[in-house]
């Protein structure tokens, strides 16, 4: 019994699992292999709209092809059936009918469960109404389906459901299989600029035994054969800096990093960043080659530096504006944090209560994420930070108190950050020490104390910028996605 073609299905699940394992049976009863190893010489579906979208209604040919997917939908019934097939590619509607298939193959067909994925030789014809279809010749079960699919209808939306099954949601929903397209598309854009401007991508350890480079508590694990602790990186950037001392003058990575942090909308244990390095530049240089980056990316995949988020039009084209923290913040509070630079100070400057256990830097970076950053929707470099939120970064060489740092803000969410490296190992092995009695203090988020990257220091790095740019949030910018989880396949999930 075929499974009904319209509206939705009232039997159990264990009664559509029970008649789908009956069928299997019948199947391979019938001496039908249901999981061939291959199906050789098929074209993708987009192939055959590309030669035939212009059929008249009616018009046949004599243009044969062979395509698979997956049943999507099916109509008819008796000696002619349509079918819908799926592809990675789109969507072709199928012709199979018993005279030219034979009584028993049509039927086999036609009585096949919406799931089911099929091999199909057909010949390119446009059916009275205009609509291009396959007439089948012949056909292959390539796969069959024991589960039965989302409601081909109304689709996937339930939104719990489309994170932790990514593999359902792609199945019912093209827009999500557009979105994961345009993200590798992203990712392909971003290397071929950087390969272009001479950087060279390498690979340093996801498994470190120092954690370091961002101010982020860390996942823990052991290696049994060396018997010690190690932890997954939370940041490429000391390893990349080595490169730099060693004489890569543009270096960058495209990989994965993981913090033990919460999750929201704009934040993932795990998650994808780009991180680059250029010798003999600094933190202006950076911010030119960023905004040249953003917007090659753009034009690559979305063929425009126009993006639209929140009923707002962005132009990524550069150049970008450029405003400092200090104004930044005193621009939407009215708080000048310079004129307060004690913690007791600037939280008694602040509308809003302060926790007694953060500190000056933590303080300001409040104030900037919850007053200002949703307000930085046209894109912003916010540049020159306090030093005290800036441990790897080169002290300001005009303000005291700053760093030459910036970050980056689009669509109301910061989506990178860049220092003028600091490269004074004296200097670094002070803002370690620093870091390490916050460390001992409770701030577990504090950077540990890395002799090892102090040594390659002190054999000499020239003037470095570095930018390390959030790929998840970017491909969230180009696609519009409300959420983090949107753009990554399988996000973290409470169990």
């Amino acid at each position: 019994m075929a499974e009904p073609q319209d509206g939705a299905d009232e039997r159990s699940e264990p009664q559509l699992l029970g008649e789908r394992r009956e069928k299997l049976e019948r199947l391979r009863g019938a001496g039908i292999e249901p999981f061939p190893a291959e199906f050789a010489g098929r074209v993708e579906i987009a192939a055959v709209h590309a030669a035939h979208d212009g059929l008249e209604a009616g018009e046949e040919t004599e243009d044969a092809y062979r395509v698979a997917g997956r049943i999507a939908a099916r109509r008819g019934h008796g000696k002619a059936a349509f079918i819908d097939l799926v592809d990675a590619s789109g969507r072709l509607q199928l012709h199979s009918r018993a005279d030219v298939l034979g009584a028993e193959v049509h039927e086999r067909l036609a009585g096949l469960d919406l799931g089911d994925i099929v091999g199909v030789d057909g010949v390119a014809f446009a059916t009275r109404r205009g609509e291009l279809s396959l007439q089948v010749t012949g056909w292959t079960l390539l796969a069959k389906s024991l589960r039965p699919p989302p409601d081909k209808f109304h689709g996937l939306e339930d939104t719990e459901l489309r994170y932790r099954h990514r593999e359902l949601d792609l199945i019912a929903n093209p827009e999500s299989r557009e979105l994961f397209r345009k993200r590798g598309a992203t990712i392909a854009a971003t290397r071929e600029w950087l390969d272009a401007e001479g950087f060279v991508e390498v690979e340093t350890p996801v498994l470190q035994p120092l954690y370091g480079g961002a101010l982020a508590r860390p996942f823990t694990t052991h290696h049994n054969a060396l018997d010690r602790d190690l932890y997954l990186r939370i940041a490429t950037e000391l390893y990349l800096k080595r490169c730099v001392v060693g004489g890569i003058d543009r270096v960058y990575e495209l990989g994965k990093d993981f913090r033990n942090e919460g999750v929201s909308y704009k934040h993932n244990p795990e998650f994808t960043m780009l991180e680059w390095y250029e010798a003999y530049a600094d933190y202006s240089d950076a911010a030119r080659r960023h905004e040249n980056l953003v917007a090659h990316v753009a034009e690559r995949v979305l063929g425009t530096t126009t993006v639209e988020r929140g009923g707002v039009e962005i132009d990524l084209a550069p150049p970008w504006r450029r405003v400092t923290l200090r104004d930044a913040i005193r621009e939407r509070t009215g708080v000048d944090v310079l004129e307060h630079p004690t913690r007791e100070a600037l939280a008694a400057a602040m509308d809003s209560e302060a926790s007694p256990d953060d500190g000056w830097g933590k303080l300001v970076d409040g104030l900037l994420s919850k007053e200002v950053e949703p307000h930085l929707i046209q894109p912003t470099f916010v540049i020159d930070y306090p030093v005290e939120t800036s441990p790897f970064a080169k002290r300001h060489r005009s303000e005291d108190g700053l760093v030459e740092r910036w970050e980056a803000y689009v669509g109301g969410f910061e989506i990178s950050n860049a220092y003028s490296e600091l490269n004074d190992p004296d200097e670094q092995r002070r803002r370690f020490a620093e870091q390490a009695e916050e460390l001992r203090r409770g701030d577990d988020e504090a950077q540990p104390f890395d002799q090892t990257y102090i040594e390659a220091l002190e054999y000499g790095m020239p003037p470095t910028a570095g930018v390390g740019l959030g790929i998840d949030r970017l491909v969230m910018l180009l696609t519009g996605a409300a959420s983090l989880r949107e753009v990554v396949l399988f996000p973290a999930m409470r169990e």
